[in-house]
This record gives structure tokens, C-alpha cells and sequence, in this order.
């Protein structure tokens, strides 16, 4: 089995979150104290060094995004910690800030010495109460110590970071349309250049870095790159935490070495399938994403590789399906989640993922042709090639990449339509085997439409007209007398 790495999860667990005694007997601000006796310069050329790459999306270099900050003209410079984690089936960032908030703190500051920043924000969803609040612990107690607040350590560096709460926007966690939502406007993203380095938080140089980004930070400028560099691959060194989810049997957080492969997470460290069913993909990214099928499952995972497969790492979501699993349903249902998101701002996203949805609806409920496969993906490349930001960008993803892999589900929707899955209710219908049925009348019973006809034990009958397909038959059954066909 391969070995997890804990660098970012280093303390979690391990020390009581709300004592910074216990973050500071684990070498907790020494890399702040170390930077402190530093050139900012150097402490920039070591992040450079490290190859850090972003860990909230496309993999930005970490150190490149701070010397663009610190070059950049501005009386003040902001660093932005964006907590703002709205993936379905991601907790990463949560984790992080629940269980070791001082890292992250660490970090920031770090950050803000190395650009000539003074002040701190973090930006988090008002959804993780817990994190909220031990976050607020963690800064009260750091201005006690003298690590957070006005000449911290006795040198000539002030720093300090306040809280602030998202609605819980999924928008909001694209850079710019974060940037207005603190600045109390619409959360709606803009046109760049300029970027945020440069003209971010109130027109000031900013540095916008996600929870597990700054969590590496502390590490790295402690250990040196040479050490981080030695985990991962080249392009992608260090480790990356996934919030392993969906249809495997052991669901959490991972934390392992960029290069790990599918199979090692999904079946070594995360055990296999649920009832040892067939696996049949794995989604990664989050609606950004795209799903990945059973062939690339030996595939080593970092940024690159996962972009060549048509999907992204995102923030580390990693929902494994099942061979229950109807391909067509899961693009549905990530694009319901974008279009429910989208703020709306350009046309190419505020119309044309309806536009798309209305498509997946059309081949979900049998009335699709042919030609609306051919709509569907050239529709797709306009939205992902005609959208503003990120979120209108890769919102096709679970689209293409499904069709790349699954197109004859999408055929079988339309030419048979038959729901292989058994997923999509107007192309299935429930029927009574009749040797199997003991006329038991628990089906009848449970049934909220009658009907299930037939007398006390003998073979029951389904008609198929009244029928809503709720399924609460085929799950009341005792004796296997009622399939999906």
C-alpha cells in the first residue's frame, strides 16, 4: 500500500486545534521566525524554488504569483487566504482550518512579509461554523504571542488578518469576483489583465492563495525546497490532499505524493468499491472537472496528466461511481450545480449551460435525437471558449469528458431509450418476475399510486400506466421478484 505523506495534515489530529501551545511545540513558527531574519527576496526564491504550485485550481506557480506582488508599485498589498471551498463532496480546506488553523496563519504572514503586505483576510464560507470560530481562537492567540499584530517578533514587520464571510457562492471562489465580494459588491468576476498582483483588493497589489497552498508554506520555508522537491514529480512536487468520497469503502482525506495513481487511492489506500461492485469512474475537480474511466486508472496523478485526460485536480475532490452509476445523470447533475452558481454576468455562461442542461434533460427523459448530441457539443466549446471565468470555462467539462468516454450511454438514451443504470426514471419501468413473486403484498402496500395489483400469495402485476417509478417496491422486496428493465 502506498504511504500517505502529511505535510499539509501534519498537525491535524495530532494537536488541540484551540492551544497554540501545542502548534508551537510542533516547530510552529519557526519558519515565520526564520523568514523574519531573512531577505524577502530569498524567502520569495525559496517558494520559486520549491515549485509550489497552486493547490486550488489550475496550478499556479506559488512563488512566481508572490514575486509578481512584490514587484508590483502600491502604499499597500493584501494576502488573501480564500477559504471559500464550494466543490460538492470537498472538505479539505475545512479540515485544515478545524483541526491546525495556525498553519494557515503562519503562512499568511509569511506571505505578507515576503510581498510587503500588512494585512490579512480570509475569506471563508459561513457554512463551516467550526472552522470560523477556531480560526478566531488562532488569531487572538498569535496577537498574544506576538506573532500576529505590530512589530511581530520584535522586528519591524506588522502584520495583521481579520475574517471575513461568504454566502456560500460558488462564484465567489474565482479570484476577482472573491476580490468584490469583500469589497461588499456583487460577487462577479471580471476581465483579466489586470490581475490581482497587480490591481486586486481595492485596486492594491494582492496575493490570493487557497487554505492548503498556505498550509505548505510554513514546511517549505523551514525544510527548504530541496526537501519538498523530494515528494511528488518534477512538474508537480509535494503532495496533494483529496477528499476521497462517492462509492468507495473508506471515505476521508488522503494526503499523498503527486504521481500517486487512481488505483493506489481509490483501491489501496481507500479500499475498493462499496459492495464490491464494478468500478466505473471517478470524478475529480468538482463541476470543473471531468470523469475519468477504468483504463487510466494506473494514471499517476498531477496537473498535467489529469488535464491530458480532460478533466483537473480543482481543489482535491474525488468522487468514485460505481457500475450503478448513469454517466449522463452525473454531467446533468454537475451542470444543474453551475447553472444554480453562475452569477450570470456574460451571456455565454448565463444561457448556454441552460441551453446545455436543457439538452441532458431532453436525452434523460427519452425525447432526444441524434442531432442533439451534435448541438450539445458544439455548444459546450462555445461556452468553454466564450466564458469570462473559470466557473462558465470549465462547466462543460462533465460533459465532454463523459461523452469522450461514455458515448454509447449517450446513445443507448436515445436510440434505445434504455437507462442502463437504471437512473433515469422515464427511460426504466419496473416489472414482477413472476416465479419469484410469493404474493406477499408488501410491494402493494408500499406502493403510492396502487399500482401493484394481485391477490394474497400469488404473482402480483405492475400497471404501467399508474406506475411513478419511485422505486419504493423494487426496495420493499424480500425476494428478488422485482427487476428494472
Amino acid at each position: 500500500m502506498p504511504e500517505q505523506v502529511r505535510i499539509v495534515l501534519r498537525n491535524a489530529g495530532n494537536i488541540d486545534p484551540e492551544n497554540i501551545e501545542d502548534y508551537l511545540k510542533n516547530n510552529g513558527y519557526l519558519a515565520l521566525a526564520k523568514a523574519l531574519n531573512s531577505k524577502r527576496e530569498e524567502v520569495i526564491q525559496t517558494v520559486l524554488d520549491s515549485n509550489l504550485r497552486g493547490r486550488g485550481g489550475g496550478g499556479f506557480p506559488t512563488g512566481l504569483k508572490w514575486k509578481f506582488a512584490m514587484q508590483a508599485k502600491g502604499d499597500e498589498k493584501y494576502v488573501i487566504c480564500n477559504a471559500d471551498e464550494g466543490d460538492p463532496g470537498a472538505f479539505m480546506d475545512r479540515s485544515v482550518l478545524e483541526g491546525d488553523p495556525h498553519s494557515v496563519l503562519e503562512g499568511m504572514a509569511i506571505a505578507g512579509y515576503a510581498i510587503g503586505a500588512q494585512k490579512g483576510i480570509i475569506y471563508i464560507r459561513a457554512e463551516y461554523p467550526l472552522a470560523v470560530a477556531r480560526l478566531k481562537v488562532a488569531i487572538s492567540q498569535a496577537k498574544d504571542y506576538g506573532l500576529l499584530g505590530e512589530n511581530i517578533l520584535g522586528s519591524n514587520f506588522s502584520f495583521d488578518i481579520e475574517i471575513r464571510l461568504g454566502a456560500g457562492a460558488f462564484v465567489c471562489g474565482e479570484e476577482t469576483a472573491l476580490i468584490h465580494s469583500i469589497e461588499g459588491l456583487r460577487g462577479e468576476p471580471t476581465n483579466k489583465p489586470p490581475f490581482p498582483a497587480n490591481s486586486g483588493l481595492w485596486k492594491k497589489p494582492t496575493v490570493i492563495n487557497n487554505v492548503e497552498t498556505l498550509a505548505n508554506i510554513a514546511p517549505i520555508i523551514l525544510n527548504g525546497a530541496d526537501w519538498f522537491k523530494q515528494f511528488g514529480t518534477e512538474n508537480s512536487p509535494g503532495t496533494k490532499v483529496f477528499a476521497l468520497a462517492g462509492d468507495v469503502k473508506k471515505v476521508g482525506l488522503v494526503e499523498v505524493p503527486m504521481g500517486t495513481t487512481l488505483r493506489e487511492i481509490i483501491f489501496d489506500i481507500g479500499g475498493g468499491i462499496k459492495g464490491d461492485k464494478k468500478f466505473k469512474a471517478v470524478q475529480t475537480g468538482g463541476p470543473s472537472g471531468g470523469c475519468i474511466p477504468a483504463e487510466y486508472l494506473d494514471t499517476p496523478i498531477d496537473y498535467d496528466s489529469l488535464q491530458a485526460l480532460g478533466s483537473m485536480m480543482g481543489s482535491g475532490g474525488m468522487i468514485v461511481m460505481d457500475e450503478d452509476t448513469c454517466m449522463v445523470d452525473v454531467a446533468k447533475f454537475y451542470l444543474q450545480f453551475t447553472v444554480d452558481e453562475s452569477c450570470g454576468k456574460c451571456t455565454t455562461c448565463r444561457v448556454g449551460n441552460v441551453r446545455l442542461l436543457e439538452i441532458l434533460e431532453k436525452i434523460t427523459s427519452g425525447n432526444a435525437q441524434l442531432e442533439d448530441l451534435d448541438h450539445m457539443l458544439t455548444l459546450a466549446n462555445v461556452v468553454k471558449n466564450g466564458s469570462l471565468c473559470g466557473l462558465g470555462q470549465t462547466a462543460p467539462n462533465p460533459i465532454l469528458s463523459t461523452y469522450r468516454y461514455f458515448e454509447d450511454e449517450y446513445k443507448e438514451h436515445i436510440l434505445d431509450r434504455n437507462c442502463r443504470a437504471g437512473v433515469c426514471k422515464n427511460l426504466i419501468r419496473y416489472e414482477i418476475i413472476p416465479e419469484n413473486c410469493t404474493g406477499c403484498t408488501a410491494c402493494a402496500r408500499v406502493c403510492p399510486t396502487e399500482a401493484i395489483q394481485g391477490e394474497l400469495r400469488k404473482p402480483h402485476t405492475i400497471d404501467q400506466e399508474k406506475c411513478i417509478k419511485c422505486g419504493s417496491c423494487y426496495t420493499t422486496c424480500r425476494f428478488n421478484a422485482i427487476k428494472i428493465v
